[in-house]
């Protein structure tokens, strides 16, 4: 699951990413409008969360593209402006939610889940796939009475593959989507982790794989009997 965060406030946006990948986020922070736009017309994201008072381009001016483009993505918009007026302007541009500075980090994480999990689709807090389940509070992975935990790009990937089990994934995609634009690891990262998971599947007597589909990607399928 991957948020942009657009902030100008160094130092918060680097609080934010920090506090957003303890919670197994993959998180872009930018500190100006102008380039906020230039993420999200190259990236897909699971929410947006961006301050109002940006150089550049200012938070609602970023809004207002967003929507004109069509997307529904989930927008939280951050500012220290507290007057109704600026909440209602920030909900009429378009925005899902809208959170004053300063707020509880607990309170913003819990925002940001909340909009995640109304663009993906609620599905609970735990996903099911064949014999096995993806425990999405605890990152805990478990079949019959065995649960292994799961750190954070592995939980990623499985999620993202549970959420979608027989869609193919390119092994870009999932660069993209768990490692970042900003990322300097290479491609063969994403084939590290799907090989840990495979193992971890293994160990629990799982009756799902992550096959490969030769020339394409990579694929969650139940075993074949």
């Amino acid at each position: 699951m991957r948020i942009l965060i657009a902030e100008d406030e160094v130092e918060l946006a680097r609080g934010l990413k920090f506090l957003l990948e303890k919670h197994k986020f993959t998180v872009d922070i930018v500190h100006d409008g102008g380039d906020a736009l230039d993420y999200f017309h190259n990236v897909e994201y699971d929410a947006v969360v961006l301050d109002i008072m940006m150089p550049k381009v200012n938070g609602l001016k970023v809004l207002g593209h967003i929507r004109k483009e069509k997307s529904n993505v989930p927008v939280m918009m951050l500012t220290a402006k507290a007057e109704i007026e600026d909440r209602v302007a920030g909900l009429l541009a378009g925005a899902d939610d809208y959170l004053s500075k300063p707020f509880s980090t607990r309170e913003f994480i819990a925002r940001v889940k909340a909009l995640v999990r109304r663009n993906l689709g609620y599905t609970g807090n735990v996903i099911s796939v064949g014999n096995t389940e993806l425990d999405c509070n605890r990152y805990e992975l478990t079949c019959g009475v065995q649960a292994l935990r799961l750190n954070n790009k592995e939980y990623q990937l499985l999620d993202l593959f549970m959420r979608h089990p027989c869609f193919v994934f390119s092994t870009e995609h999932l660069m993209d989507k768990v490692w970042g634009q900003d990322s300097d690891a290479g491609v063969d990262v994403v084939w590290t982790y799907i090989g840990y998971i495979r193992r971890k599947l293994k160990s629990l007597g799982a009756d799902i794989e992550i096959r490969t589909v030769r020339g394409a990607g990579y694929s969650l399928e139940e075993k074949k009997c």
